[in-house]
């Protein structure tokens, strides 16, 4: 991790935000990090935070945090902070290596980073893929990540699109399991807010069991649903002509298929 001691933010969202608190909660020194985005009003101590980009600096790392959209309005200021020496890292969704190649042609290497929010707690999966960096460099990479959850190392670029609405989507569609799950029981007479604290209590220690498990999670639900139980009777309902399998491949497919757009349109930029 020595590698990275002088990272810049440009832009400094929601998911670049949850990054940034999950680094200082892992350990990694504030001094470290400087952010460049002119709606912050504030970030934790110890991080520099500028309003516009920097005139000159060497950073070992810039790190993309802009809208996707946003890219090519940004790319020409930013460029010439992203030298041989830097690696740029990139968490812009549906952005290919191709396309920031063009718009950073002197970067000394890139890096595609697909997190989820769960970064600011050090639960989320980081899926990453590069173009540039050495054997040394992806441990490096892998060492920076380490304190936002696991990651997970892609075979080609083009399994991004996928990983994506797998792991970057993901938590919204689960959210939405949460929320209809506590729907079911104010319906079955729980009060609302106690309904949602079951609810979310209940998905938190499933996951937990289900990543400490030897079992797979089909085989724990199998486990959970007794023969004839008020288990099973649900999971029939789940079942039914493989009705649940089908809604989230659907959504899955169209998660996908929005990355796939969004890549083809950066790449016409």
């Amino acid at each position: 991790m020595d590698r990275f001691q002088n990272i810049l933010l440009v832009g400094c969202g929601n998911m670049a935000g949850s990054m940034l608190e999950g680094w200082l909660k892992g350990g990694i020194p504030a001094s470290r990090f400087t952010v460049v985005d002119p709606k912050r009003e504030s970030v934790p101590e110890g991080v520099t935070l500028l309003q516009d980009l920097p005139a000159e600096g060497r950073f070992d790392a810039v790190m993309l945090g802009i809208k996707p959209q946003g890219l090519d309005g940004a790319a020409p200021a930013i460029a010439p902070l992203v030298g041989p020496h830097t690696v740029l890292f990139s968490i812009l969704a549906g952005v290919e290596f191709d396309s920031l190649s063009a718009r950073f042609p002197n970067a000394g290497a890139i890096l595609r980073i697909m997190p989820n929010l769960a970064v600011a707690i050090g639960k989320s999966p980081v899926a990453l893929d590069s173009r540039g960096l050495d054997d040394l460099g992806r441990a490096e990479v892998a060492a920076l990540m380490e304190p936002l959850g696991t990651p997970e190392w892609l075979d080609d670029e083009g399994q991004f699109s996928a990983v994506t609405a797998l792991t970057g989507c993901g938590p919204a569609f689960v959210y939405r399991f949460i929320d209809a799950l506590a729907a079911g029981g104010v319906k079955l007479g729980i009060e609302p807010a106690q309904a949602q604290r079951l609810a979310v209590a209940m998905v938190e220690g499933a996951a937990q069991l289900a990543a400490a498990s030897p079992f797979s999670p089909g085989e724990l639900a199998d486990k959970v649903a007794s023969p004839g139980g008020s288990t099973r009777a649900g999971m029939n309902v789940l079942d039914a002509d493989g009705a649940l399998a089908a809604l989230i491949a659907a959504t899955m497919q169209a998660s996908n298929d929005r990355n796939a757009e969004m890549a083809a349109e950066a790449r016409r930029a």
